[in-house]
């Protein structure tokens, strides 16, 4: 007898996902045989921007999430320069990568110990308070002393994560939001006393990832090695390439480019597609690319279950992140699954915090930060680039001097996008069929596989709706809504 079951919302993720399974035995063994990833608020940044002038895009667009703002400033500062036709001064440049690169670390520091890690310590005994009680359990959690030490890390972790966002904010201004980022660059001059101050955080920070992020995922990764084979999904990786070396943004520290169907690829915008048969979405909101997108929410649509768009290369589903970045690469070649998400991750905290030590070398105190613009009548742009949780994109057309049109595509609506016209299953749907359940009632399992994404549903959605849903509450935890 199948089983359907509710995660309502998904604990330790950004927003408030929601996800229903499928359950039944298959040779034997529980597993998940169906997935539907759910957004249940709405964003609309979209609409807020219409109207307005381009260059306040910068500062709305940060709102859209308080994890990742500083990659949709960066988004909107290359959109910008696209559409006014202006190239960023280099140490502008290399300011925006350098905050943006402290973003990036506080984020996979913040993934690992206190978003996912929880899934596999067990801290009974360690740690008997809010939030680790109450808790799932599962008998193949660490324990004693090696759950004691990890716990430790995480404490320590949160120490890390301020000095990141400190870090950060002596170029940005302040963080998590920046102040720095507009298009031609920076609006922040450099010293050398903030190059001394950067430099010795930027130490700290590379020495805990060095000697306790990257111990502490790998020694993950040999206690629980049947991740290694789950949540494999649809093996697809794209990456749109971050952390530009130049000014013309030709070369860049992680490149451009996609995985499909087993071979190498590049990318080209135009073959992307938004699809809302399955989302919240007027049909005239679907099979469009995002230059000539539109944002048309139609609620209680029949057989729509999520605010998140379905956005596919080539009609393919593809995942995003810092596995799909390191793979494509050559960084990181292991495999696709729970286990190579979180490595993948702590590897390319490494090289990010490695090469923001080239980076500051490269600032000229007192050099110019800004090359000067006006903003066009008519212009459009786009602006591509990676959050933290992978490829982030946004869209411009500028009319009467104001934007008439301004789109995003943000990771997790590449990763947790539900179903497409076609039905074809988004990439962590995908990822989580297959997935072995031990215990329906504590589906540890499929946590493991959700968070190795690091879903952040804020950047996707802004409204919600309280209430019931289904004839079933709403409540924070696990719901069974039925069974066949």
């Amino acid at each position: 007898m199948s089983q359907v079951i509710k995660i309502s919302p998904v604990t330790r993720v950004e927003g408030h996902l929601e996800v229903e399974l499928t359950l039944d035995a298959v040779g034997g063994q529980l597993q998940v045989v169906d997935a539907k990833t759910s957004s249940p608020v709405f964003r609309g940044f979209e609409n807020i921007l219409a109207g307005r002038d381009p260059r306040d895009a910068t500062h709305y667009t940060q709102r859209v999430c308080g994890v990742c703002p500083i990659a949709h400033a960066m988004a909107s500062s290359l959109v910008l320069e696209n559409a006014f036709r202006v190239a960023p001064a280099n140490n502008g440049r290399i300011m925006r990568n350098l905050v943006l690169g402290a973003n990036f670390l506080q984020s996979h520091i913040l993934h690992f110990y206190h978003l996912a890690a929880p899934d596999y310590i067990n801290t009974a005994g360690v740690l008997d308070l809010s939030p680790w009680n109450p808790r799932f359990t599962a008998p193949d959690m660490v324990t004693g002393a090696t759950a004691a030490t990890l716990v430790g890390h995480y404490v320590k972790a949160l120490e890390i994560r301020r000095k990141a966002h400190q870090m950060g904010a002596i170029f940005g201004g302040r963080l998590p939001a920046a102040a720095n980022f507009v298009p031609g660059g920076s609006s922040q001059q450099v010293t050398a006393a903030a190059v001394t101050q950067f430099a010795a955080l930027l130490t700290e920070i590379r020495t805990f990832v060095d000697t306790v992020f990257l111990p502490d995922v790998m020694a993950v990764s040999d206690l629980f090695p049947e991740f290694s084979a789950i949540g494999g999904g649809c093996g697809n990786l794209l990456a749109f390439g971050v952390f530009d070396l130049n000014a013309a943004g030709t070369s860049k520290l992680l490149g451009r480019g996609r995985y499909t169907n087993g071979a190498s690829g590049t990318v080209d915008t135009t073959r992307i597609k938004e699809y809302v048969a399955h989302s919240w979405y007027t049909p005239g909101s679907g099979n469009l690319n995002p230059a000539a997108g539109v944002t048309q929410p139609q609620y209680n649509k029949a057989d729509a279950y999520s605010w998140i768009k379905a956005p596919r290369y080539e009609d393919t589903v593809h995942e995003v992140g810092p596995l799909a970045r390191m793979w494509i690469n050559g960084d990181y070649r292991v495999g696709i699954s729970v286990m190579d998400r979180l490595a993948a991750r702590a590897l390319e905290a490494k090289k990010i915090g490695d090469a923001m030590v080239g980076w500051l070398k490269e600032l000229v105190p007192g050099g110019p930060v800004y090359t000067d613009s006006a903003t066009p009548v008519t212009a459009t742009g786009v602006g591509l680039t990676e959050a933290a949780r992978g490829a982030l994109g946004h869209w411009l057309q500028v009319s009467g001097s104001t934007i008439s049109r301004y789109q995003i595509i943000t990771p997790t609506a590449w990763n947790a996008s539900p179903r497409d016209d076609q039905g074809q299953l988004g990439a962590m749907e995908q990822a989580l069929v297959g997935t072995p359940v031990r215990d329906s009632a504590q589906p540890l399992e499929v946590l493991r596989v959700i968070h190795s994404f690091d879903p952040c549903l804020s950047c996707s959605v802004h409204l919600v709706r309280p209430g019931r849903q289904d004839g079933q509450t709403i409540t924070a935890g696990l719901v069974t809504t039925g069974a066949a």
